[in-house]
């Protein structure tokens, strides 16, 4: 079989593997889907934002501006879980940013929109360069992401982001798969370091970026830069 052929029906069978991250894990019991996390238009279909420029962009939502039911509390340094439905079915990378809630609002009713969010994990690829590439979230039902210990005291909304890159080479081709978390965060120390300042969502992504039009299978690639900005550091 020529090599276009298999790459086209790796991705036709990529298709089917859509995902959703509906619920947080404490303590190892899933909290009921869509309590701590806000509901998302994907609910039911599962399907992905492809338009960078998209309010989708923000959380997701189903109905902008209506929070979810409860808001988790975690300290500082501590790892939130997210459970997966049903599985991380594409290959690309994971995200989580925060966006501190300003004063007058809580994490049920900040909209999340403007320059407020920071990136505090993202991952990327091994195998670049050979026909083994792997991505740390494949297949995976929950991820996990620590809160920094050097956040402010306060509540926040945590954003998860998969990026599905089967179909990236073109623009538009890539699927972003997102869910935001209402967090109460105790126990930090303050003084989180945010290279380049905050980004908003949209506008912290271009089609273009590097990291979203991207051609996973042919040339084999041999780098690959996460959108978005650095990591925030202590």
């Amino acid at each position: 079989m020529k090599l276009s052929t298999s790459l086209a029906v790796l991705a036709a069978a990529g298709a089917h593997a859509h995902y959703t991250f509906p619920s947080t894990i404490t303590n190892g019991v899933r909290d009921p889907d869509w309590t701590t996390v806000r509901m998302t238009e994907n609910r039911y279909s599962h399907g992905p934002v492809t338009d960078v420029t998209s309010a989708a962009m923000t959380c997701y939502e189903l109905n902008p501006g209506t929070g979810a039911s409860k808001t988790l509390s975690v300290a500082a340094g501590s790892n939130v879980t997210f459970a997966v439905d049903t599985n991380i079915g594409h290959p690309g990378p994971l995200q989580f940013y925060l966006a501190k809630v300003p004063s007058g609002k809580t994490a049920a009713t900040f909209d999340g929109k403007g320059a407020v969010w920071f990136k505090i994990y993202q991952d990327g690829p091994t195998g670049l360069g050979t026909q083994s590439i792997k991505w740390a979230a494949d297949g995976k039902t929950e991820v996990s992401v620590k809160i920094p210990t050097c956040v402010e005291n306060g509540e926040y909304l945590l954003r998860v982001e998969h990026i599905g890159l089967h179909s990236a080479a073109s623009i538009g081709g890539a699927q972003l798969y997102i869910s935001c978390a209402q967090l109460s965060v105790t126990g930090g120390t303050g003084g989180i370091k945010v290279p380049g300042g905050l980004v908003s969502f949209p506008g912290a992504y271009k089609a273009t970026d590097p990291g979203i039009q991207f051609q996973l299978y042919w040339p084999i690639p041999t780098s690959y830069v996460n959108p978005g900005p650095a990591v925030a550091t202590c």
